[in-house]
């Protein structure tokens, strides 16, 4: 199911942002359920988020992507 990010109903940002903020959800399961790709789902996190929790998620994503390869 694709959809733009200016029509996500808000259920689906907050649960879009919880599957982005677990450790166990990789972008491939937000995409194969919400048809967002890796930069729509950092968009919306960086347009949802606050600057300092954006930049500590991204930091912790980009160290889980160093050690498994299709992770995140």
């Amino acid at each position: 199911m694709k959809m733009s990010l200016t029509e996500l109903p808000d259920e689906h940002v907050s649960a879009i942002i919880e599957m982005a903020l677990s450790d166990h959800v990789s972008f491939a399961d937000i995409k194969l359920e919400y048809g967002l790709s890796e930069a729509e789902v950092k968009a919306l996190m960086r347009e949802n988020l606050r600057a300092g929790s954006y930049r500590a998620w991204r930091k912790r994503v980009r160290k889980f992507s160093d050690r498994r390869e299709n992770y995140k």
